[in-house]
């Protein structure tokens, strides 16, 4: 039973004693005041009042116990209890201090939203690299493209390369060998197009790997770190409960590791959703670069057309087919 509630009646008493001992005390100045208007009322008499406290105050303090030592051991209890919840706080509120104190569920929030802090660097830093040098590759490939005058030419400058624009011009010369013996060639342009853009596509959906991960973190980061929160606060509340106390000193620690939970939500998602947008801006410019390339070919193309100077192996096969 709190202390409050044990010691009421022994402060009921007292008051009750008090009270009586005010209204003698006003009856006799009454008498004092007006000592002719007849009979006074009868003025109460001084060791009533005090028998009938005495009788009051044992009647709600157990026998043997007297008033100054129920309110001694009540004042005393309380400070006690206020001496060992100050004894059970935790000491070091640092960041690490507040993580190590924290309740298991807050703890594995916290190391998940870490764990998505490194998993967003790590994506940014390879990204940053792999843009870099696919633009480089794709700036140099479109100069050599705007230099060729033949597909032929840009086949033996590409060479064995592995970049995009190599796969850009050794797709369309497959085209045209695969289109040798067509009827036609209206159609080898459209062709050619559609296998341009196919490449396109996959190119950018290679550079576009990992971005949906940041993505994620970004949007639910915050969450998390809320609920790592709310769950943080909850425990918090049965601990002040069960200590029936109320006091800042005892409430504050078990809130500021909640909130840490959410802070480290927030370091998680915003650095994630900024690399998402330069990942974004980034992919959009190498995309970019790409369908340049592949106007640049399909420039070749058609240059080649005009001319009829399509790759040897096409005019080759071309002429097998006319001679049968």
């Amino acid at each position: 039973m709190p202390t409050s509630f044990r010691h009421r009646p022994v402060l009921t008493a007292a008051l009750a004693a008090v009270g009586v001992l005010m209204a003698g005390a006003a009856a006799h100045a009454q008498e004092a005041a007006a000592p002719a208007a007849g009979s006074p009322p009868p003025a109460a008499d001084p060791a009533a009042a005090a028998t009938a406290v005495h009788t009051a105050v044992q009647a709600t303090v157990p026998a043997g116990q007297g008033i100054g030592t129920g309110v001694g051991q009540g004042v005393g209890q309380g400070a006690a209890d206020a001496a060992t919840a100050l004894a059970s706080l935790p000491h070091d509120l640092s960041p690490w201090g507040m993580f190590v104190t924290a309740s298991p569920v807050v703890q594995a929030v916290m190391v998940g939203l870490a764990l998505a802090s490194v998993v967003t660097w790590t994506i940014a830093i390879a990204k940053s690299f792999e843009l870099s040098a696919a633009k480089r590759k794709a700036r140099a490939a479109l100069a050599m493209l705007e230099e060729a005058r033949s597909l032929s030419q840009a086949a033996e400058r590409v060479g064995f390369s592995q970049g995009t624009a190599a796969t850009l011009v050794r797709a369309v010369i497959a085209e045209t060998h695969l289109s040798a013996d067509a009827p036609s060639r209206d159609g080898l342009m459209d062709r050619a197009a559609s296998r341009l853009e196919r490449i396109e596509a996959a190119a950018g959906r290679r550079m576009a790997r990992g971005t949906g991960i940041l993505a994620t973190i970004g949007s639910t980061g915050p969450f998390i770190g809320l609920f790592g929160t709310v769950w943080g606060i909850m425990t918090s509340f049965i601990g002040i409960s069960k200590a029936q106390t109320t006091n800042l000193a005892v409430v504050a620690p078990g809130i500021a590791e909640a909130l840490l939970a959410t802070a480290i939500g927030l370091v998680a998602a915003i650095p994630a959703v900024v690399v998402y947008n330069a990942c974004s801006r980034a992919i959009g410019g190498h995309k970019a670069q790409l369908t340049d390339a592949s106007a640049a070919v399909l420039r070749l193309l058609s240059r080649d057309i005009d001319r009829h100077a399509l790759p040897r192996a096409a005019q080759a096969h071309g002429k097998s087919q006319a001679a049968e």
